[in-house]
């Protein structure tokens, strides 16, 4: 079996968070980003020869995977292979849907001719054995298994949802219904066997936007292949929304964390770059957070996620927050419900997280769940303050804040990439 692993995502609802990097590199529990896990199951569950279709803003995420050292995956046949899209003789375009995107790479596949193909998303966080899964849909005689959580039922018309019969095949499927038959959401994570695969995405080429979930899959089940639903019951988090994302990252400081980073035997792998231990003052005070390497702490820091190499000076306080890797946070500054991303400057005396939980004006369904969000790069002055529900990126000045104060709800962009 080989691994297809769609990672070319912008994560719109992120907002400035993936301004200039995809989703699925995004920085997530201080020292990994978010396609770390995939790839880390991938390795975990034997799976040695993995594609990674990019698109958005691969820059982060191709240095990230580099050749696939971290993950063992730097080998003479297989490995990692990153498959961005290519200028070809004929008709050339974009990846414009999941499955145009695995369409558009069928000559990989072809190469290594497998029996099976896992179809994955880069932007979950989550554990899973995929050769159970695998087992599970060989036991079936599936031609394609997709893995399904039991969710609530009240949330189940968000989710695609499939019904099967008391043997796990599926009968029927309803996206996103308004009167749900089943609870069982699909995860967007399958097993097809080859032929079964290629012969759907080529009959299904000139479909417009080409779609696992909308096409592919009503496609296999209306030709009457035998499709099965895999349950998982693990942690799985869709850090899709700032709010899902800040939660998640809040969840790994629980005394008893749902999600373990630091199991022996399914261990997350990522790039770890060589950088000196953290350094937390005699003043300092730390209580329920995970401190990445390199830090350097002399103020007070409580519920948070701190990434590798971020400064927090005297007297800051920085809670219930995220702060990612090589930002600076100025003395005496306050950070509550905020996420930095990375390389940001605050500076002294600045406090961000401010006054009334009011909705965004601009893009109230990306910056909400009361955080201020703050873009990467983005320098922050001394003094101001910043409200809730708010986005700030680029290089701002005193000037930018009215009687020194960003309001909750509005938006403040220098960098030209909030629209």
């Amino acid at each position: 079996m080989i691994a297809m692993l769609l990672a070319g995502g912008q994560g719109s609802r992120l907002g400035v968070l993936t301004a200039k990097v995809a989703k699925p590199a995004v920085a997530f529990g201080g020292k990994y980003r978010i396609i770390d896990f995939p790839l880390s199951n991938c390795i975990n569950s034997g799976i040695d020869t993995v594609g990674v279709l990019t698109q958005y803003q691969p820059l982060r995420l191709n240095t990230h995977i580099g050749i696939g050292i971290p993950w063992d995956l730097d080998r003479n046949v297989g490995g990692v292979t990153v498959l961005p899209p290519y200028e070809q003789s004929g008709k050339t375009e974009w990846y414009t849907g999941t499955a145009n995107a695995i369409y558009q790479n069928l000559a990989y596949m072809e190469s290594y001719n497998p029996d099976y193909v896992l179809i994955l998303s880069g932007d979950h966080i989550y554990k899973m054995d995929y050769e159970v899964m695998l087992e599970y849909h060989k036991s079936h005689h599936a031609d394609v298994s997709i893995a399904v959580m039991p969710v609530p039922m009240q949330e189940a018309s968000r989710f695609g949802i499939v019904v099967t019969d008391d043997k796990g095949h599926i009968t029927e499927f309803q996206e996103k219904p308004e009167h749900p038959k089943s609870n069982l959401a699909s995860m967007g994570i399958y097993i097809f066997n080859w032929s079964v695969l290629k012969e759907s995405l080529m009959t299904l080429s000139e479909q417009p936007n080409c779609d696992f979930g909308k096409h592919v899959i009503p496609y296999c089940f209306g030709k009457g292949e035998n499709l099965v639903a895999y349950e998982y019951n693990g942690y799985w988090k869709d850090v899709g929304t700032l709010g899902s994302y800040w939660e998640a990252n809040m969840e790994l400081i629980d005394i008893i964390p749902e999600f373990n980073l630091y199991e022996e035997f399914w261990k997350i792998y990522t790039k770890n770059d060589i950088i000196p231990p953290q350094y937390i003052s005699g003043d300092a005070r730390i209580s329920r957070s995970l401190i990445g390497d390199g830090t350097e702490i002399e103020g007070e820091v409580m519920n948070s996620v701190i990434g590798c190499g971020v400064r927090i000076g005297k007297g800051a306080v920085v809670r219930d927050s995220i702060v990612m890797q090589g930002s600076v946070i100025g003395d005496g500054a306050v950070l509550d419900r905020t996420i930095l991303a990375e390389n940001v400057s605050v500076g002294a005396r600045a406090v961000l997280g401010v006054g009334e939980n009011v909705p965004n004006r601009i893009k109230p369904n990306v910056y909400s769940f009361g955080l201020a969000v703050v873009g990467e790069n983005t320098v922050i002055p001394a003094g101001v303050r910043i409200g809730k529900n708010t986005a700030v990126t680029g290089l701002t000045v005193l000037e930018d804040y009215q009687d020194g104060l960003l309001a909750s709800g509005e938006t403040l962009d220098k960098a030209g990439v909030v629209s």
